[in-house]
């Protein structure tokens, strides 16, 4: 008598980035061996709240090698509608966690890999406890600022990203006697300002963790003109705050809002304190898009496949993690209540001071 195929489910959740499908890949290449089924789950827990619900077979012929270099989630995401305050047509929220339960419990799967940062893993384990489904977390999110793990799928194409865009902007810079500014994404976070900044060669980098003033930019900008440089280039993350202390943000369809717009205030004060010629480049978006580096890659194979490895041991309410070049598991709620920002006396931080970068809060060159 055959055994019935066991049947795991899995979504993506949250804002998308690069290597999403590779995770997707990776946990249908392992559950192949296995001969278990793979269910999809479209567009995050959104799919569960159709009728009937949205999902596709996952199977080895629809997630080939093409899909691994995609970016983007074939699944589908979202970042809005909370599934305990879900907002309804007439204006009202409605509390539809019970709808998006007993949708899942209909599909037959005895697990589900939720794909997503810290809201998206936080609001899937509620469901999981509520419903009493096992749960299996696989961390992503660009900005890098969920605790316990190293490192998050995403973040090193978004840092190879906005490199490139430094590297791009140099040549410009230096042909027009330009200060060129960059702003990227990281929400509360510097990890990809700082990481990029390093990387691509930046003069000057501005974090939320670490306070800044125009007085000591435009001083280091002013040395390096001294010294016969005619360019300088400066990375601002997002959530840098202005010098009355305020964040900046967009409103987007819908009434959401959104950190962006720094930059560009960053860049007409350094231009009037430099009297220079200054641009501003806003990557937004582009940071998450686009085919995904060699190591997020690495990482989503890896996360992928112990993810199923959990399943297979029955191990639930973990999430998979990198520590010490290995695959670790921990548990979601020490995940998600540790929010990961950079460490003012962090290795990357004593790095960029020990290479004369200005953060804005001292005029390291001489």
């Amino acid at each position: 008598m055959n055994t019935p195929a066991k049947r795991i489910a899995i979504l993506t959740s949250g804002g998308d980035c690069a290597g999403l499908n590779a995770v997707i890949r990776a946990v249908v290449l392992r559950a192949e061996t296995l001969n278990w089924e793979v269910i999809g789950i479209m567009d995050g827990t959104h799919g569960l709240l159709e009728n009937p619900p949205h999902v596709m077979p996952l199977r080895m012929d629809n997630v080939d090698t093409v899909v691994m270099r995609q970016g983007g989630t074939i699944l589908g995401t979202t970042n809005k509608g909370d599934p305990f305050a879900y907002p309804m047509p007439d204006g009202t929220l409605k509390d539809r966690s019970g709808e998006i339960i007993d949708a899942f419990k209909k599909l037959g799967c005895e697990a589900l890999i939720g794909i997503g940062g810290d809201g998206s893993l936080a609001i899937l384990s509620r469901l999981a406890k509520q419903g009493g489904f096992p749960l299996i977390g696989i961390p992503k999110t660009i900005d890098n600022d969920l605790g316990v793990t190293e490192m998050s799928v995403g973040f090193d194409t978004a840092v190879a990203v906005a490199t490139e865009a430094l590297d791009r902007l140099q040549p410009t810079a230096a042909s027009h006697d330009r200060i060129m500014v960059l702003e990227v994404m990281g929400r509360d976070a510097g990890h990809i300002a700082l990481t990029a900044g390093i990387a691509g060669g930046a003069d000057v980098i501005l974090i939320p963790e670490i306070p800044y003033s125009i007085t000591n930019i435009a001083a280091h900008i002013k040395i390096l003109r001294q010294r016969g440089r005619n360019f300088a280039l400066v990375v601002v993350s997002e959530a840098v705050k202005t010098p009355d202390g305020d964040n900046v943000s967009q409103n987007f369809f819908g009434g959401q809002k959104r950190l962006g717009g720094i930059g560009h205030i960053i860049g007409a004060q350094i231009a009037e304190a430099c009297q220079a010629e200054t641009r501003v480049t806003v990557l937004g978006h582009v940071q998450r898009g686009g085919q995904p580096s060699a190591h997020d890659r690495l990482l989503a194979s890896a996360f992928g496949v112990y993810a199923v490895n959990l399943i297979q041991k029955g191990q639930f309410d973990r999430m998979v993690a990198w520590h010490d070049r290995s695959v670790i598991d921990v548990s979601i709620a020490d995940a998600i209540k540790h929010y990961q920002c950079v460490e003012k006396d962090g290795t990357l931080v004593k790095t960029a001071r020990g290479l004369g970068i200005c953060l804005g809060d001292e005029t390291p060159l001489k």
